[in-house]
């Protein structure tokens, strides 16, 4: 990738960037403004109705053939283990709690950020293997990783209801999902159409939401979330590392698991974190920053996933 070639790149990035801000901004003029903002409401609606629509609709519409799917499968889920046993160290190291803040440190926003990066650094073979790792990402961010954040704060009751219905419902849809794709059962165009567009609820609700808090967030929160993000960025570092060490992985199915496991704190971490914790504002303070970091590092990226990846795979070997 030359130097022209990487420009566009990095503007064709920005583009797909200004939704997201967008969407934030409206969170961040409404809470400026203070208006009444329901925000048990968008985020009840947004992960409990909107999320298992979305990782249904992706699980089956994705175009993978099953063996290339079981593949990145096996890639991805050894990938989130790396990834959580680095984040907690760091977090430790850090002195930020663990369990609270654990799956931000660990998942990546792999959907609204690393789809179209994959997309501009790979064409479209990348974007399908990017769109097999985001399925999978999503079901464990989904399940087990909201799990964990139910668990570790058990003691609050105002989680009970919410224990009682998700994450069932994402493990439910995502199974449904796999069980289809797996005996290659369509489905019908109506129930897609409707998953597809409940699903397209999901993130635009949470960006607004992630704009209002930041519109309301605390300035003692801005240094634990600029910790956070500095943690969920070297966890991606480290762990793409330790991935090129175990696994040999053809080439382009490796230059795209490293690239996104370089991706900032995902939004929809923020979502958890501030609905089962009482972190919320160090999340979303994290999200801002790690997003921001980012955005400035992108061509460092862009460069690393055509040429860094051999160099320390042949480094490293």
């Amino acid at each position: 990738m030359n130097q022209l070639q990487l420009a566009q790149a990095y503007w064709q990035l920005a583009a797909q960037l200004l939704p997201v801000i967008v969407c934030t901004g409206i969170g961040v003029y409404w809470g400026v403004r203070q208006k009444a903002y329901p925000a048990e409401f968008v985020s009840n609606l947004a992960i409990s109705i909107a999320t298992p629509s979305l990782v249904f609709y992706t699980l089956v519409s994705t175009q993978l053939d099953n063996a290339t799917l079981s593949k990145v499968a096996v890639a991805a889920l050894l990938l989130i283990v790396i990834m959580a046993l680095i984040a907690a160290a760091l977090l430790r190291l850090l002195q930020l709690p663990v369990l609270f803040l654990l799956p931000c440190a660990t998942f990546p926003n792999a959907g609204n950020l690393g789809l179209p990066m994959s997309q501009l650094a790979f064409g479209d073979e990348g974007l399908v293997i990017a769109v097999a790792l985001f399925a999978i990402f999503s079901f464990v961010q989904h399940t087990l990783a909201v799990s964990v954040l139910v668990w570790a704060n058990r003691r609050d009751s105002s989680v009970q209801t919410v224990k009682r219905s998700f994450p069932y419902a994402v493990a439910f849809m995502g199974g449904a999902a796999v069980l289809l794709k797996a005996f290659a059962i369509a489905v019908p165009a109506p129930i897609l159409n409707s998953a597809k567009l409940v699903g397209s609820l999901a993130v635009p609700m949470m960006l607004i939401s992630l704009g209002y808090a930041l519109s309301t967030i605390r300035q003692s929160s801005v240094g634990e979330g600029a910790r956070l993000a500095g943690a969920r960025l070297l966890t991606g570092w480290l762990s793409g590392l330790v991935l090129l060490r175990l696994l040999d992985l053809p080439d382009l199915v490796a230059e795209v698991l490293v690239q996104q496991v370089l991706m900032p704190v995902a939004v929809v971490n923020y979502i958890y974190t501030q609905r089962f914790t009482p972190l919320g504002n160090t999340a979303a303070s994290a999200v801002l920053i790690s997003t921001l970091f980012f955005a400035l590092m992108a061509p460092l990226v862009l460069w690393w996933a055509h040429v860094g990846v051999h160099d320390l795979d042949q480094w490293m070997r």
